[in-house]
C-alpha cells in the first residue's frame, strides 16, 4: 500500500464532498427521478473520473495542462454543456404547463434514467480542471521510494472507489425526499431552479481564468 495513504484518503474525501456542477445534476436528477436517477448520475460522473484518472497515470493529462489553447477549448465545450443542459431545464418547466398523459409517463422516465448517466459523464469529461487534479495530486502522495506508475494507478483507482461510493450514498439519501416532491408543481420549481443555477455555473467556468 502507498506509505502516503492516509493523508491521501483525506484529501480525496474532502474534494469528493466539495459541491461542484456535477453534484447540482445528481440532486436535481435525484429529485426527480429517485434514487435511480441520481445513481445513474453519479455512475456516469465516475466514469467520466475514470477516464481522467487513466489519463493521468499515462501521462496524457500533462498535454492538457501544458497547451493553453487545448486547455481553453475543452473548458468552453464544457460551459456550453452545462449552459445547454440549463436552458433545456427552462424551457421544460415553461412547456410543462400542460398535465402528461397516462401514456406519456414511462417514456419520460426511460428518457431521463439514459439521460442521467450521460449528464454525470459528458460534465466530468469536459471539465479540464479535473484533469489537472489528478496531474497535480496524485505524485504528491507518490513516496520517493515507490513504483511510481503501480502508486499513482492504485491511488487512482483508490480516488474513483471513493467516488462510487459517494455518490452511491448520496443516492440513497436523496430518495426519501425524492418521494415528496413527487407534485408537478414541485418539480417544476425544482427544473427552474437547476436551469438557472447551471447557466450561472457556465458563464463562471466561461470567464475563470485557465490557471
Amino acid at each position: 500500500m502507498p506509505e502516503l495513504l492516509l493523508p491521501f484518503l483525506g484529501v480525496v474525501a474532502i474534494l469528493t464532498i466539495t459541491p461542484g456542477p456535477d453534484t447540482l445534476l445528481v440532486v436535481r436528477n435525484g429529485l426527480s427521478a429517485g434514487v435511480r436517477g441520481a445513481w445513474l448520475t453519479g455512475l456516469g460522473c465516475c466514469l467520466g473520473i475514470s477516464v481522467h484518472a487513466t489519463a493521468a497515470v499515462l501521462g496524457l493529462s500533462a498535454i492538457l495542462a501544458a497547451s493553453a489553447t487545448a486547455y481553453t477549448v475543452v473548458k468552453l465545450a464544457g460551459a456550453a454543456y452545462l449552459a445547454y443542459l440549463g436552458v433545456r431545464l427552462l424551457i421544460s418547466t415553461i412547456m410543462s404547463g400542460e398535465e402528461p398523459t397516462p401514456e406519456r409517463m414511462p417514456q419520460v422516465a426511460v428518457r431521463g434514467n439514459g439521460a442521467a448517466f450521460r449528464q454525470g459523464l459528458v460534465t466530468n469529461l469536459l471539465n479540464p480542471k479535473i484533469a489537472l487534479l489528478f496531474l497535480t495530486l496524485l505524485p504528491q502522495f507518490v513516496a520517493s521510494d515507490e513504483p511510481r506508475l503501480r502508486t499513482t494507478a492504485m491511488l487512482a483507482a483508490i480516488f474513483l472507489g471513493i467516488a462510487v461510493l459517494w455518490w452511491r450514498t448520496f443516492s440513497l439519501a436523496i430518495g426519501p425526499i425524492s418521494r415528496v416532491l413527487r407534485g408537478r408543481r414541485s418539480r417544476r420549481l425544482l427544473d427552474g431552479v437547476a436551469g438557472c443555477a447551471l447557466i450561472a455555473i457556465s458563464a463562471r467556468v466561461a470567464f475563470e481564468s485557465n490557471r
